[in-house]
């Protein structure tokens, strides 16, 4: 069936990535263990099985559309891609999978023109799912309603500046807001920081260390929809599709 429309994407995407988290949260309750890749990051076996039903579906949903996946990428299973294609991180923040904080996310993007449109996040654990896509506006979607996700104005108190939990370095970020007003910097995970940012709880999120396109790409379609950008330190709006799906640092802003 034809999709007429984002929000009809959206609709059709919500499920998909909800089934994903169904499956993360199985494993998550399991006594599960953890392996290492070959650039050290942690992979599970809720990693490997979200994947699994997501590459598929989205094969489904949108057919003749690469679908850059994460593990498949590790595995070196790199198709290659044009102004047309989808991100997913199957299970964003997996140190924070293992250390059972909730803080997790699985994440899917879809990419034109090297602008991520339209993205899901669900923190299956913390029961909370962001969309986003450009044209629709973004949202907090909940069982019977859905709330609007408006990023905010910089307070006159001070910023909020959200961090890493798990990755950065205190130096360079201290460095980087040295001269700005601070009212409060808050540590999350995953990609859970674009989506603070998104609905107005944040409004500074700097990114100084190495990430993938896969990690960010859905929340920096939340972010946009809701009025917001992620930059390179030149100013420069972040684009995808990169050689090696490796970000420069970035910094995503409110309005």
């Amino acid at each position: 069936m034809p999709i007429s429309s984002r929000m009809e994407l959206l609709d059709r995407l919500i499920p998909i990535v909800q089934a994903a988290g169904e499956v993360v949260m199985q494993i998550y309750e399991t006594d599960f263990s953890a392996q290492h890749k070959a650039d050290s990051s942690p992979v599970t076996l809720a990693d490997q099985r979200a994947e699994a039903l997501i590459v598929p579906a989205l094969r489904e949903l949108l057919p003749g559309v690469p679908v850059v996946a994460e593990e498949a990428v590790a595995a070196g299973d790199i198709p290659d891609v044009c102004e047309r294609f989808w991100l997913v991180d199957p299970l964003d923040g997996t140190k924070e999978f293992i250390n059972r904080n909730g803080e997790f996310t699985v994440n899917i993007a879809l990419i034109e023109e090297g602008v991520p449109v339209a993205g899901v996040v669900l923190a299956p654990a913390l029961g909370q799912l962001f969309a986003g896509a450009s044209e629709c506006g973004a949202f907090l979607h909940g069982t019977d309603r859905r709330r609007p996700l408006a990023c905010r104005a910089a307070p006159e108190d001070g910023l909020t500046v959200v961090a890493s939990r798990s990755h950065g370095d205190a130096d360079a970020l201290a460095a980087f807001l040295n001269g700005r007003k601070l009212a409060h910097v808050r540590n999350a995970g995953s990609s859970l920081k674009l989506c603070l940012v998104a609905s107005g709880e944040a409004d500074l999120y700097p990114r100084l260390g190495r990430t993938m396109e896969w990690d960010i790409a859905a929340g920096h379609a939340v972010l946009a929809a809701a009025g917001g950008a992620v930059n390179t330190l030149d100013g420069l709006p972040l684009r995808y599709g990169k050689p090696g799906y490796e970000n420069p640092h970035f910094v995503a802003i409110g309005l």
